[in-house]
């Protein structure tokens, strides 16, 4: 185990060990990073997508369920993937098969202290969900790509749940208030969720707009670079789950950022509006929850 006091290159090298092991055992669905691999290929389309999901019948039946949920509220319903991506573009299906493939990490709901796998996924989902609000709002026209952010902005707690789970545990253990989870990982893991999950992004192929907000969606301040606005759509998404009580592990440590919140020129009333609004999106879109 990392220890607190270790130099850098022996932080990088433990690091580096535990994602060559999560490589190793490729915990995230192989389904789900081919669907990243069709959506990040400029010479693909839509008739990629739609073979691609057409091999996996379990998840093409989730994706035409939700489609056909309340969240889209059809006239007609939608019976096949070729006109699920007709009516919602590339990008939403892609985000809806992300979404199911990627709930499969949380199919065995553990749970310890103040942490549990189905709020993680909970979480996320909601994160995903405001961070598209967000960008809706402010006129972005990239939200689906916003949404995937928030969908996978703590994919590294999971990670480090199931690949240094006795770490992960004390780490559980020992947070309180007043101290970030960053600072209790690296105290007892030597690395924290958001080095660990932007590597394993990497290699996953996650978009450079995903492993950016990944990593950085505590300290947008650190990050210079084209993908700001999405970061800071996360990271306010983020702030306003956890005020909510839709937390990560089970405590409302995230810190709010005034700066981000002038940079993106929302008010305390677009926050208002936002957070009232979330309650309804969320149960309007209950099928994307489901593991």
């Amino acid at each position: 185990m990392a220890s607190a006091g270790m130099d850098t290159s022996e932080k990088q090298l433990s690091l580096d060990t535990v994602v060559q092991q999560i490589d190793e055992i490729s915990s995230l669905p192989h389904i789900a990073v081919r669907v990243l691999s069709v959506a990040n290929d400029p010479n693909s389309g839509a008739a990629d997508l739609r073979d691609l999901l057409e091999t996996d019948a379990s998840l093409s039946a989730r994706v035409l369920r939700v489609v056909n949920s309340s969240a889209y509220a059809l006239r007609t319903k939608i019976t096949n993937l070729q006109q699920s991506i007709a009516y919602l573009g590339l990008k939403q299906v892609r985000n809806l098969a992300m979404t199911a493939s990627v709930s499969e990490l949380f199919a065995q709901n553990d749970s310890f202290g103040t942490y549990s796998r189905s709020a993680l996924w909970r979480h996320l989902v909601s994160v995903g969900i405001c961070s598209r609000m967000i960008a809706e709002h402010l006129g972005f026209a990239n939200s689906e790509d916003v949404f995937l952010a928030g969908l996978l902005h703590d994919i590294g707690i999971i990670l480090e749940d199931q690949s240094v789970h006795e770490e992960f545990s004390r780490v559980i253990e020992t947070l309180e208030e007043g101290k970030t989870l960053s600072s209790t990982e690296m105290q007892h893991i030597g690395f924290d969720h958001t080095q660990l999950g932007e590597k394993v992004g990497e290699l996953w192929g996650f978009p450079e707009g995903v492993d950016v907000t990944v990593r950085y969606h505590h300290a947008s301040a650190n990050y210079r670079g084209p993908h700001i606005a999405t970061l800071q759509c996360v990271e306010v998404a983020n702030l306003l789950c956890t005020l909510k009580g839709i937390t990560s592990v089970g405590m409302k440590l995230v810190r709010p950022s005034t700066a981000t919140l002038k940079k993106l020129s929302l008010s305390k009333q677009d926050l208002k509006i936002i957070s009232d609004k979330l309650d309804e999106e969320i149960e309007a879109n209950a099928a994307l929850f489901q593991v």
